[in-house]
């Protein structure tokens, strides 16, 4: 029986193959730039390429392999291995899945990115243990997937735990997908960041100014840093940064009442010093509502690795 399966996160700047053995744990894996753009011919077998190279690098048999699994940004159809649109990459309609497996001579699976990754800290991180688990990402926007029952929550048309595009505040700033006031437009990172900015132009005298040399390369960690020294302009963007984020959390809450929140990206790395606060505002939100146990809320285990995890089980999430 095969013991090995392949996991492989596909990002717009690189792409990652990782030989995942029946434990969940990375035995092996090997990262080449995604070379955007060119056709999706072309990605394709590049993609088949770095999985025998991942596979012969590691000596591992590539007719060991069960299977490979791809989490893609897009709207992915789970069940047929069909991408229906992938904007960051330019394409449209493609039949990712099916084409790999011609090109592989297996068994290929193809899921969201966002869901593969919370798929990935519900088998082996942070929702480890969870029945229902919904896992935050806060990045350059606000990625979100949602375990129920044990089960990749998808939806009709499989687009289903797009949290990010909540709306949070009626008529507020316009987000990339043609809405307004959508949650990861004021708690993601760039988010944090934009207003970190803002705040260092209205006070010249705050001490972010002596802690970067240029603020166009002013990022989210910034106004953490700045806080813990004590100073007051970071400290308002950071709990003003915090509620918004807690607001999207209490959201998470009231709609799926799930047992663990897994948060993750680059400002999870703060720790309680996140999670403390954003914890306080989302139960005292919610207290009125939620009567039982409040939900774990805590940091992502795997880090960059749970969306090679992820996909590498996504055999076992059928």
């Amino acid at each position: 029986m095969s013991k090995y399966t392949i996991g492989i996160d596909l990002g717009g700047t690189t792409m990652t193959a990782g030989i995942v053995n029946e434990n969940y744990e990375i035995v092996g894996k090997l990262t080449w730039a995604t070379r955007l753009p060119r056709p999706a011919e072309d990605l394709e077998k590049a993609l088949a390429d770095l999985c025998r190279t991942v596979a012969r690098d590691n000596k591992v048999d590539f007719a060991d392999i069960k299977y490979v699994g791809i989490g893609t940004p897009g709207s992915v159809n789970f069940t047929t291995g069909f991408v229906g649109f992938n904007t960051n990459f330019g394409y449209y309609d493609w039949n990712l899945g099916p084409d790999l497996e011609a090109l592989l001579g297996c068994k290929v699976y193809v899921e969201n990115d966002a869901n593969a990754a919370a798929y990935g800290e519900y088998i082996a991180g942070g929702a480890k243990g969870y029945n229902d688990a919904v896992v935050i990402t806060l990045g350059t926007g606000i990625g979100s997937g949602i375990i129920l029952g044990g089960k990749i929550l998808r939806g009709f048309n499989f687009a289903a735990g797009e949290m990010g595009h909540n709306v949070i505040v009626k008529d507020g700033i316009q987000c990339t997908c043609g809405r307004r006031g959508c949650w990861e437009r004021y708690a993601s990172a760039s988010a944090l960041t934009r207003e970190t900015k803002a705040a260092m132009q209205a006070d010249k005298n705050t001490i972010m100014w002596s802690m970067t040399q240029d603020i166009d390369h002013v990022n989210a960690k910034l106004a953490f840093d700045a806080a813990a020294k004590g100073d007051e302009t970071a400290r308002k963007v950071i709990d003003s940064w915090i509620e918004y984020v807690g607001v999207g959390i209490a959201n998470v809450i009231n709609t799926f009442e799930p047992e663990v929140i897994c948060i993750g990206g680059g400002v999870s790395n703060q720790g309680e010093v996140l999670l403390a606060p954003v914890r306080a505002y989302a139960e005292n939100e919610t207290r009125n509502i939620t009567t039982g146990k409040f939900p774990v809320i805590c940091a992502c285990q795997l880090h960059n690795d749970a969306g090679v995890i992820g996909a590498a089980a996504l055999g076992s999430s059928i």
